[in-house]
């Protein structure tokens, strides 16, 4: 999610490079972002005068209390005061949800070193790379994809989705073993050479993990998810 205090202090030209994306629903509500943050200020200055007032109240009332002075009105006053610092937290507390919610859905911004187009063929070539060298794509053999590829190693999908669903891989024998391998080359690489600590984490996780890695809201519809009582736990399908 965007931090919030960009937006405030150049909406212009964050507006701008959102527009970089050309993408073709709009990037963010402008207007509505707009509307929720003057409402916000507005709210925001008059609790703080709100506040101001009731501190002056309450050294009057504690002066008046000490030279034996009637206090009933400004302890009226401040009684009001305290009703209006409710409604305008409940309200403000509410407002920040609704920026919140319209920030989610707002795309990252490109970086000044992507090209701008509309279409894959404006993409710029950086460099090449081929595993078995030479030129990348060109084999002394007839190539295949990774389905079929995987499919005399051990990859299954119609077990897979039996057993899940659909996205899901079932693996048997040898890939099963070199899934695992890889796994294990990893951490240990990581864990050894490059000062990792090896950690194992659950694979469920709240929905506050799956926002702060960008794959909620956007996501959403794409997760399984598990509730347990009012608290909703998300989990991705990958998992």
């Amino acid at each position: 999610m965007l931090d919030i205090s960009l937006l405030r202090k150049d909406l212009d030209g964050v507006v701008s490079r959102l527009n970089r994306r050309q993408s073709s629903q709009p990037p963010l509500d402008v207007d509505r972002f707009q509307s929720l943050e003057a409402e916000r200020k507005r709210i925001q200055t008059q609790t703080e005068t709100m506040q101001a007032r009731r501190n002056v109240l309450s050294r009057l009332i504690g002066k008046n209390k000490a030279g034996g002075a009637d206090s009933m009105a400004e302890m009226a006053e401040v009684g009001s005061i305290g009703a209006g610092l409710k409604a305008s937290e409940e309200r403000l507390d509410a407002l920040q949800r609704e920026l919140q919610a319209l920030l989610m859905a707002v795309p990252n911004l490109p970086h000044d070193s992507v090209p701008d187009g509309a279409a894959e063929s404006a993409n710029r070539e950086v460099r090449r790379w081929s595993p078995l060298g030479g030129q990348p794509g060109v084999f002394a053999f007839a190539a295949k994809d990774h389905v079929e590829l995987g499919a005399s190693l051990g990859l299954d999908f119609d077990t897979a989705a039996r057993l899940s669903g659909s996205r899901f891989a079932f693996l048997r024998g040898p890939l099963a073993r070199l899934h695992r391998a890889l796994g294990q080359l990893m951490i240990d690489l990581h864990t050894t050479e490059h000062g990792y600590t090896e950690c194992w984490t659950p694979y469920i996780v709240n929905r506050d993990v799956l926002e702060g890695t960008g794959q909620l809201p956007k996501f959403e519809d794409d997760m399984f998810r598990v509730h347990r009582g009012s608290e909703g736990l998300a989990a991705s399908a990958d998992e």
